[in-house]
């Protein structure tokens, strides 16, 4: 619609849409041109054309300064309708074009508040966009590659031509110094940070079989809040020996400055060696402030024990598994077969809704869906052996039964795991009860009659009790210390667990949690009295060097902590546990009865913080541990660990953000309401 260059006179009359800000409308003889204030460009202007491909034009002029015409427009609409309510915002496809439209306004988190934010006059940022590619980039795990593909150069450059995409190495650089930052802040955090830090120690893969080391602080903030973050993202290379990994360990907790604050060690793997956290144990043991129980310091992931006993009970029943794969591909194998099959299931009146599908090999819970549903089709496949002599991966009834027997019990695994899973952030008090189920239903299982069914059991317990003997202590610990259960939970497990032997054990469990309150209250007694602890800095009690009562005043203090410290423990387990509710959030309870218990909650936040899982949700039911993709093991490893750590750092603090504009939309309807 681009005219060529005349000649014009005015024509004196009000234009009420606000795209004539940014052109003068001119007439020469019969003809009305738009000509643009920025770039002269000339347009039609007749009353017939309408405003449209002046709007399109302002968003692609290179000499425009940068105007929203869409914010524009919104302010000049706000203007015409002052009365628009959120309970009357339409955000329908076919919204009119006479609609209120709400513009979108983004909040910076470095922007100071004494800044102006004014839609109008906004100005092109070629840096401030390099780094929200960056983040971009970063927080969805994006190839950094996607800077040189075309197609994203063309949308960038569509959007606005103003910006100069930088090339792969540039935005890698980027990504480094947004990493940098945001590590400053973590470690910030950490070092002001009260309480203890857990450390979880995952081993990660690749395709090409390259190592890597995950380190996760795990730790209860002066909020009660549960919080993670990913301190270290470590690639192995060939030469990296199991008796080098505690090395590697420490060197990163000195790097971060916790290694004064370590309660707990998580590690993903049941069958790591012990000498490890010894080795960790006996190097930071000097500088710690009191010394736990080493069972507690040393946890082994209920998750991979899960895994372990899942695939010793599928490798069992590895020949009938493969059996029904077979059967499945056979009715699926034709039409003719397919439909030969739904007459046998309509003939033997199986009514089963679920359709019969084949596993994924590195998924369990698959695995488990699939003995299931075939179960349901026994008969249909029982009936398919007698009258097809070409269907040749037919079960026995023995293995029919042995398939039942095993689907029952990894039914109650599947949903044990949903449970870990089914929270990002568990508290470790939520383990217990459950696998305190499956110790008992691996015990009843040993009994079976069926040889097959009993062996099988017995190797899944071999590995399940070598976990026990170095976890239960702290699983009942953060049992104990949920108010619901108390010690009652432990002497209800316990008894059907240990039967006659059950008080000693209950007695070992109190005996453990008395000594970890008592390292706790000696501890308190010196923050009292002014000795620093690792990572604080407290004043002493008196500044007065020529007070003859100092002595007096540590007397006391020492004879009515004894006090407390006795009363502190008992009175938590000998008041009436807390009724049991779906609502009841353990943290926030810790939170508001902190005052009561001052000794107790200290340690009450390390042990809830725990990890006594290593994996997330969406790994929980994979097989093999956790492998990067090819994207990210191709990087460099300074590089992969920036990315890595980065996302991890960048999604909570979105994820907070998101929290919190939530709360903020919340109140502004309620006060529109």
């Amino acid at each position: 619609m681009e005219v060529a260059n005349e000649s014009a006179t005015k024509k004196p009359k009000r234009l009420t849409s606000i795209v004539w800000n940014h052109f003068e409308r001119v007439r020469k003889a019969d003809v009305c041109y738009a000509v643009c204030v920025h770039c002269n460009k000339r347009l039609s202007g007749s009353s017939n054309s309408g405003t449209t491909h002046l709007r399109n034009h302002l968003m692609r002029c290179l000499k425009r300064s940068n105007f929203d015409v869409s914010q524009l427009l919104a302010a000049k609409r706000r203007k015409k309708d002052t009365s628009v309510t959120l309970t009357n915002i339409s955000f329908d496809e076919g919204q009119r074009k006479d609609d209120y439209i709400k513009p979108v306004i983004k909040y910076e988190l470095d922007q100071r508040k004494d800044e102006v934010v004014n839609l109008g006059t906004c100005r092109f940022d070629q840096e401030r966009s390099r780094l929200d590619l960056a983040r971009m980039i970063i927080l969805h795990g994006y190839p950094l590659a996607m800077v040189d593909h075309v197609g994203f150069k063309m949308f960038v450059k569509n959007l606005q031509p103003m910006f100069e995409v930088a090339p792969n190495n540039d935005i890698e650089l980027s990504c480094m110094e947004i990493y940098g930052k945001e590590k400053q802040k973590v470690y910030y955090i950490l070092s002001r940070l009260q309480s203890r830090i857990n450390l979880a120690v995952e081993m990660w893969s690749s395709a090409e079989n390259a190592k890597y080391l995950c380190l996760t602080a795990h730790f209860i903030d002066e909020d009660w809040r549960l919080q993670k973050k990913i301190l270290n993202f470590i690639t192995l290379d060939s030469s990296h020996t199991d008796d080098m990994l505690s090395e590697v360990i420490l060197k990163c907790l000195m790097e971060w400055d916790i290694d004064c604050k370590l309660f707990a060690l998580t590690f993903d793997d049941c069958s790591t060696d012990d000498d490890i956290v010894v080795k960790i144990k006996e190097c930071i043991s000097q500088n710690r402030p009191h010394s736990s129980n080493g069972q507690l310091f040393d946890v082994r992931s209920v998750a991979h024990v899960m895994d372990l006993i899942v695939q010793d009970a599928l490798e069992a029943l590895r020949d009938v598994i493969q059996k029904i794969r077979g059967s499945i591909r056979y009715v699926k194998s034709s039409q003719v077969t397919q439909g030969k099959f739904s007459e046998i299931v309509q003939q033997v009146e199986v009514n089963s809704q679920k359709s019969l599908v084949t596993d994924c090999s590195t998924r369990w819970n698959s695995t488990y869906i699939m003995l299931e549903t075939t179960l349901e089709y026994r008969n249909a496949f029982s009936f398919l052996q007698e009258h097809d002599p070409e269907y040749s991966s037919a079960l026995t009834d023995t293995e029919w039964e042995w398939a039942s027997a095993i689907t029952g019990h990894l039914k109650h695994f599947v949903e044990i795991t949903n449970v870990f899973s089914g929270n990002k952030f568990p508290t470790a008090n939520i383990y217990f009860p459950e696998v305190c189920d499956v110790h008992i239903q691996l015990i009843d299982w040993c009994k079976s009659s069926d040889e097959f069914l009993s062996s099988t059991a017995l190797k899944m317990k071999t590995k399940f009790d070598k976990f026990w003997s170095k976890c239960s202590l702290a699983l009942a610990m953060a049992a104990i210390l949920d108010p619901r259960f108390k010690m009652k939970l432990v002497e209800y497990y316990y008894s059907q667990i240990y039967g006659s032997t059950a008080l000693e054990r209950i007695k070992e469990v109190f005996d453990g949690i008395k000594e970890l309150f008592n390292a706790y209250s000696i501890c308190s007694t010196l923050v009292d009295q002014g000795s620093a602890l690792p990572g604080s800095s407290l004043p002493s009690t008196s500044n007065d060097s020529r007070d003859k009562l100092k002595g007096f005043d540590k007397f006391l203090h020492e004879t009515s902590q004894s006090q407390n410290v006795a009363s502190d423990l008992e009175k938590y387990l000998e008041e009436p546990v807390f009724p049991r509710n779906c609502d009841f959030n353990i943290l926030n309870w810790w939170k508001v009865h902190t005052p009561r218990y001052p000794i107790l909650s200290m340690m009450a936040r390390d042990v809830l913080g725990t990890p006594m899982s290593t994996a997330v949700p969406e790994s929980a039911f994979i097989t093999g541990g956790r492998v990067l993709d090819d994207c990210q093991s191709s990087l460099n490893p300074d590089t992969r660990q920036a990315l890595i750590c980065a996302r991890d750092w960048l999604q909570t603090e979105s994820d907070e953000l998101n929290s919190s504009a939530s709360q903020y939309a919340l109140s502004l309807y309620v006060e529109a309401s």
